[in-house]
């Protein structure tokens, strides 16, 4: 073999390896990201759908309670304007309410009147579900959720449902509604197969790069000394850290789906205000009326601050208007103010941080306040942001009561999110703590992208 191939197969061979090494690895952490991603992605649109209900159910409750709490009138005449506002209410396609006697007798079902009457203490679903039993437990149980299989109108397809039921002390009876899951199966199938899209197109654009990049080496080894492959060595690690970004972007992209609470607090708000218009009609006092808007008004508020919280959350604009140390001074003044606790702040950098940097310590910073305020119940906190030539050192130190399980160190949303944002730039993350004696979170940043 002469020197030429020798060269060209030392530089070929290296290249080929790592590059297989670092493409196999991506692409498993980038399933294992993909499925942690979708598996929160589907709790949060459960909790939504959870939300939804229980803000339904309530609704229902303020349109029967003034018959509840009349007095005046007799069970039968009460009884029979309860059941009547009941199949009255609806929502969006395919809401409606139900209601039924604790010994299982339906007294409300407005998609299917055929029920109405009977006894359904020993209905099941198709996978044995005692449905109406379940339900009943929960609204004795102070009112709760139930899952269970019910047609779905109007095709009266079997779908799955989550119901949520009270009681209705006065005569024993359960109220309650149901949503359909079919939509966060679908959303959930529509993203995976997005996720797997762009998990695919990445893993052939990186191995298209490789090979283009292989066929460069090849044509400059025959041309080119030792030298010259030192350089495209330089390329390869700039492939990868491209690589990397990518998946930080994807992260960054799908994160601006999660939006999907809004719109179930403006579903709430819309019944909110088609509620007071009803009272209007019937006529019912201006104070009740306008108690219904005012409740309308606080859950159009509250959307308000959610999408605030979100773009808050997605990037904070005092990082890019006045820096690092601002937003971090920001942050840590709301959080006194907050809770009371009482922060002793330190930050010494001399230099411009890169954007992932600054980031990655701001986000640092909000989770440890965070768990602080959460589960802490310290006194006192110690953070502070030091720069030496080749790193950025981050500490908080609190003085609560510590994490006296080993395995919550290493488990947690917010532990797993710190530890892959500073895995992500080539940093060291340490989490120290005992019982009594108060929690470390310590962080060392490089300035320059390790590979």
């Amino acid at each position: 073999m002469g020197l030429k191939s020798k060269i060209i197969l030392l530089a070929v061979a290296p290249l080929i390896v790592a590059t297989a090494i670092i493409t196999y690895l991506g692409f498993q952490s980038a399933r294992e990201l993909a499925s942690q991603e979708l598996s929160i992605y589907e709790f949060n649109l459960v909790n939504a759908k959870k939300l939804a209900l229980k803000n339904h159910v309530n609704i229902a409750m303020s349109a029967i309670r003034p018959i509840l709490e009349d007095d005046q009138l007799g069970d039968a005449e009460a009884q029979s304007r309860v059941k009547k506002i009941l199949e009255g209410l609806s929502y969006e396609d395919d809401g409606y309410f139900f209601a039924y006697e604790m010994s299982g007798i339906n007294l409300v079902h407005p998609t299917q009147p055929d029920f109405v009457g009977k006894n359904l203490w020993n209905f099941q679903d198709r996978t044995g579900n005692y449905l109406i039993q379940g339900l009943i437990r929960a609204a004795q149980a102070g009112g709760g959720y139930h899952r269970y299989i019910w047609e779905k109108p109007p095709l009266m397809k079997q779908e799955d449902k989550l119901g949520y039921v009270v009681a209705i002390d006065r005569w024993h009876w359960i109220m309650g509604t149901g949503l359909y899951l079919d939509d966060i199966y679908a959303e959930l199938a529509k993203t995976k197969a997005t996720m797997n899209d762009n998990i695919q197109r990445s893993f052939f654009t990186v191995i298209a790069v490789v090979v283009v990049t292989v066929v460069l080496v090849i044509l400059l080894g025959l041309a080119i000394n030792l030298h010259e492959h030192k350089l495209a060595d330089s390329r390869l690690k700039e492939l990868a850290q491209r690589f990397m970004r990518l998946q930080v972007n994807e992260r960054r992209g799908f994160s601006r789906e999660l939006h999907d609470g809004i719109n179930q607090l403006l579903v709430s708000c819309k019944f909110r205000i088609e509620l007071a218009e009803n009272k209007l009609k019937r006529g019912h006092e201006k104070e009740v009326i306008h108690q219904e808007l005012a409740k309308a008004g606080d859950l159009i508020n509250q959307t308000i601050s959610e999408v605030r919280q979100i773009s808050h959350n997605l990037r904070p604009t005092l990082l890019d208007d006045l820096g690092l140390d601002t937003a971090l001074k920001a942050l840590i003044d709301q959080f006194m103010e907050r809770t009371e606790i009482q922060v002793t702040y330190r930050f010494d950098v001399s230099t411009k941080l890169p954007d992932e940097i600054e980031i990655t310590v701001y986000r640092l910073t909000q989770e440890s306040l965070t768990n602080i305020e959460k589960h802490a119940q310290a006194k006192n906190i110690s953070l502070q942001v030091l720069q030496s030539h080749r790193h950025v050192m981050f500490e908080c130190l609190d003085d609560g009561k510590g994490i006296s399980k080993k395995s919550d160190l290493f488990s947690g949303i917010g532990l797993i999110n710190m530890r892959e944002r500073i895995e992500l730039i080539g940093g060291d993350f340490m989490l120290e703590s005992q019982r009594g004696k108060g929690t470390k979170v310590h962080a060392l940043l490089p300035l320059e992208q390790r590979f």
